[in-house]
């Protein structure tokens, strides 16, 4: 089964052809982040209106890379939410227009499950597994027992992980995204500088306490007229925010005997989060997965993916 993805859902526009949940025939990804590094975040009306200049681009090369033709596709499949709504229209409007032209069936995709389906590319599924899911907007807990069958088991209650790495790396002066920025900064420093680990109740999480104390930490510090070791404090956060991640999946994983931990989302690239995690996973004699870099940053190919899975369990089901 050849499966078209799609997704917009903030600023990447992309599309890829996907054969049987598996090979990946073309996968194209046009990247805003030259353009929305200046504003120090995504503009929600720029991002629309370079979707709307690309998409119909992206789309051509996608099916010029697979060196297919449309007849032969036999589903399309689009990120429907969550995301930002203008963005997230542009894909829809060109998916069911490319699905209608060409007598194709079109289904909406959940942004975040195709982030969890990222890791089958590359990696079958062991049931039951645990899937934490990190980035700019999402942090959360999920268990599935089987495909398509998602039990959220927490989530964050303010900032997202993501999020709070890009509001830390703005009061350290680094341009957005800051989360691979402060990865690197994290490797060169020392965990010198005490900040908090918060520990909700059940597998909730709460990142707004950290990212309030990183500035508080640097007011106090510019007012006793102190250095600010960069480095120092990006290694002190990072580890922080690990571990609290990590402590949180391994509790969870414990608590529902699950074979399998996958690490999905933007963060999922960042490196201590998987080196600790793999760590953890190891001592507790479970597998471990996340994907390659590119699979972890916005792209079609698990919009594609996802939609192959969501369509066969709604055909079984029914």
């Amino acid at each position: 089964m050849i499966v078209l993805g799609v997704e917009t859902s903030c600023d990447e526009t992309a599309v890829a052809i996907v054969e049987d949940g598996k090979k990946v025939l073309s996968d194209v990804v046009y990247s805003q982040i030259k353009i929305h590094e200046k504003y120090g975040g995504v503009v929600p009306e720029v991002a629309s209106r370079r979707h709307i200049k690309k998409i119909i681009t992206v789309f051509e090369k996608a099916l010029t890379d697979a060196n297919i033709d449309p007849k032969n596709i036999d589903l399309v499949a689009v990120t429907t939410k969550p995301g930002l709504i203008g963005s997230l229209l542009v894909g829809i409007n060109a998916a069911e227009a490319f699905a209608l032209a060409h007598g194709i069936k079109c289904i909406g995709v959940n942004h975040l499950t195709g982030h969890i389906y990222a890791n089958y590319i590359e990696s079958d599924f062991t049931f039951p597994l645990l899937a934490l899911v990190v980035s700019g907007g999402h942090t959360e807990l999920i268990l599935m027992k089987k495909h398509y069958d998602f039990t959220v088991l927490g989530q964050t209650l303010d900032d997202a992980v993501g999020e709070a790495y890009d509001k830390v790396g703005r009061v350290l002066g680094l341009s957005y995204p800051a989360g691979a920025k402060i990865d690197k900064l994290a490797h060169e420093g020392k965990h010198t500088y005490k900040l908090p680990l918060t520990y909700l109740d059940g597998y909730n999480f709460s990142f707004s306490g950290i990212k309030s104390a990183v500035l508080n930490l640097l007011n106090t510090l510019k007012m006793k007229g102190e250095e600010v070791r960069v480095n120092d404090l990006a290694c002190s956060f990072q580890n922080s925010v690990v571990k609290v991640l990590v402590d949180k999946t391994i509790e969870a994983a414990k608590e529902y005997d699950v074979k399998h931990i996958i690490i999905a989302g933007g963060v999922a690239a960042n490196s201590s989060l998987r080196s600790e995690m793999t760590k953890a996973a190891e001592k507790l004699g479970v597998k471990l997965t996340y994907p390659s870099i590119k699979y972890c940053t916005d792209n079609a190919v698990m919009i594609a993916v996802s939609g192959y899975f969501q369509f066969f369990t709604n055909f079984n089901e029914n």
